[in-house]
């Protein structure tokens, strides 16, 4: 006699919040960040690899893609695969036509460009993809060791 096994399904966790695009919103971002993770229960050692990304790429939406009475948006998407997980993390902001660039691409190390090292040392991977009609997207990713 045949039978089925039950295969567990992996469905994907995802936040989504519109902030405030001044230095609170992105301390918001962090924080939220945080707590989102705690919820879902991804271990500690995630999160701190998770907490510096967000605070990088929030700062950048305030700093570098502030538009006068636009928000920023934070996305974290985290599909827990039996192995690895994979962490999602999208910072929106509304300027398409500033796009962040690393120490090595042109920027004096005294005036900016360490954040996004860090970003690059942090993440398994990062990239901008324009966002329609004028703004942009940076996504970070990682790859966790262990699904939830």
């Amino acid at each position: 006699m045949n039978h089925m096994t039950p295969q567990p399904t992996c469905s994907a966790k995802i936040f989504r919040q519109q902030l405030p695009s001044t230095r609170r919103g992105a301390r918001l971002a962090r924080l939220l960040t945080v707590t989102r993770l705690h919820a879902w229960g991804l271990p500690p050692d995630i999160t701190e690899r998770v907490e510096p990304v967000v605070a990088e790429l929030a700062a950048n939406a305030v700093l570098h893609g502030h538009v006068p009475d636009r928000d920023f948006e934070l996305a974290l998407t985290y599909t827990p695969s039996p192995h690895p997980g994979r962490l999602l993390i999208e910072v929106s902001d509304a300027r398409g036509d500033r796009l962040p660039r690393t120490a090595g691409e042109g920027s004096d190390l005294s005036t900016g460009g360490r954040g996004l090292t860090l970003v690059t040392l942090l993440a398994d991977r990062w990239e901008t993809v324009p966002r329609p009609p004028v703004s942009k997207t940076v996504r970070a990713e990682l790859v966790t060791s262990s699904g939830i």
